[in-house]
């Protein structure tokens, strides 16, 4: 017996519905560091680096901070609760601005690099919010409130990309500088919107309690989920850093490749209204496949053509199924873990994750250099197939498990 009566799920509920709004505002608000990052980053890389194929890694920067910071933010949130955890990673965030906009004035690339990377810790932090809007909540709610804590970036699809919009040229000849002085100024609301949320410093027993965590990850449904989490935003995040440069090397404009970052944060984020009644209704691992087959489709329209509606519509359906294959992925890992063991479990799956991405995304600018647009969607197709094939086995293998269970159960008639 698990000790939790249907009054305390109530209650916890209530606390994490009061939670879920607070971070899905932060959601919003923080999505605006990620936005201005990779609606510019390749642009000012381009302008200040010393090659062009060079000219991703800020980019790059800002992943090896997202991979970086998971575990400090396990860690973090494990000794002194998420609240904490969560003002770091904001004054990482308001540091990203003024380093980010220091560097543009002073045409410093190196600088530029730094403050992209704190943006990743920034992000890193912010990725544990979805985990959060779980914290305590009943089974049936949590894949909603992990949807629902997403779905506050379809806000920071339309405010990062419109800040970049209407401040870029405020400081001319300095493109993009004041940019990030407004991102700084974001990044101290949000701030002050997580230092409200309920989230209290674990419990002495926590600390110490549930199983070891090698144990943990060598379950075949935490395999599946991390290995399908690690498929999913890599491969998002190789052509959606690509794309904006990839746009100005076809001779396309900065406002059209504003209007498709825009648009693809949007498809990252919209579906997330529904997300958690699709995974309720259908389950976690038919969502997280048709997530996975969406970015195939993406990449085949990116092969397609190079016109901006080629590369819009390549944006928008990888965002939609960035969208299903990682929310879904996440339900799974909730799936695999004890309450006490949750902040190790789930920053290590961070940690997998964009560490895996950290990796990739140096290749982007050189595969894009190099071998042009079409190589980079090609790309994708490989390691999506594969985590096909291991959800697959991973569902096979749990069947296989629950017929054992049954089969073992003695029956009463006997």
């Amino acid at each position: 017996m698990s000790g939790v009566t249907a009054t305390d799920e109530i209650s916890n509920d209530a606390r994490a519905r009061s939670n879920v709004l607070r971070l899905a505002a932060a959601q919003a608000l923080t999505g605006a560091n990620s936005a201005v990052i990779f609606a510019t980053g390749s642009i000012v890389g381009a302008t200040l680096a010393p090659d062009i194929s060079l000219a991703t890694v800020p980019l790059s920067m800002y992943v090896v901070g997202l991979a970086a910071g998971t575990l400090p933010t396990g860690a973090i949130s494990r000794a002194y609760g998420r609240r904490v955890a969560f003002i770091i990673g904001t004054g990482c965030g308001v540091l990203t601005g003024l380093l980010g906009a220091f560097a543009i004035l002073h045409a410093s690339f190196p600088l530029f690099c730094g403050a992209t990377f704190l943006g990743g810790l920034y992000g890193a932090v912010s990725q544990s919010y979805r985990f959060a809007a779980a914290d305590g909540a009943s089974a049936e709610y949590r894949p909603k409130a992990v949807s629902w804590v997403m779905a506050g970036g379809v806000f920071a699809g339309v405010l990062g990309p419109q800040l970049v919009q209407w401040t870029m040229n405020i400081w001319p000849p300095y493109l993009f500088a004041f940019s990030f002085v407004v991102q700084a100024i974001v990044a101290l609301v949000a701030m002050a919107v997580l230092s409200g949320i309920d989230a209290p410093k674990p419990a002495p027993a926590d600390l110490h309690g549930g199983r070891p965590l090698l144990e943990i990850v060598r379950q075949p449904r935490f395999i599946a989920a991390a290995l399908c989490g690690i498929i999913a935003y890599p491969m998002m995040n190789l052509v959606m850093t690509s794309a904006p440069l990839a746009m100005k090397m076809c001779g396309l404009s900065v406002s059209d490749s504003n209007f498709g970052i825009q648009w693809h944060i949007v498809a990252m984020y919209g579906p997330s209204f529904f997300t958690g009644s699709l995974i309720a209704r259908f389950g976690a691992r038919r969502i997280v496949a048709a997530g996975l087959l969406l970015e195939t489709a993406a990449a085949t329209i990116g092969l397609s053509g190079i016109t901006a509606l080629h590369f819009w519509a390549t944006l928008i359906v990888l965002g939609i199924g960035w969208n299903f294959a990682f929310v879904g992925a996440s339900a799974l890992v909730l799936e695999t873990h004890r309450p006490q063991e949750r902040n190790k479990v789930q920053a290590f799956n961070d940690f997998l994750v964009f560490g895996m991405m950290a990796v990739g995304s140096f290749s982007s600018g050189q595969l894009l250099a190099n071998y042009g647009w079409s190589a980079v969607n090609l790309v994708v197709f490989p390691p999506v197939f594969l985590g096909l094939a291991v959800l697959m086995l991973a569902s096979f293998a749990r069947r296989r498990a629950s017929l054992r269970a049954v089969d073992q159960i003695p029956d009463p008639s006997i």
